[in-house]
């Protein structure tokens, strides 16, 4: 299992992928909001979504989990 990280501290904005969707390579999986910027958290490699790990307006600090891939 592969998980998608914050690369750094924010709010989640939007998800644009649910549990059991594909997603390819630098695919935009999140949006965040940090430092008044929208800053899209995207796919290292292709899998199939198998958690997302937060909800739209949560905050999360760098290096926390965001979404986890197979």
């Amino acid at each position: 299992m592969n998980s998608i990280r914050a690369e750094m501290a924010g709010k989640v904005l939007e998800i644009r992928v649910q549990v059991g969707d594909p997603v390819d390579s630098d695919q935009d999986v999140i949006i965040m909001e940090s430092m008044k910027m929208q800053i899209p958290v995207v796919a290292p490699s292709a899998g199939r979504v198998k958690a997302v790990r937060v909800s739209e307006g949560q905050f999360v600090n760098e290096g926390d989990a965001l979404v986890d891939l197979e």
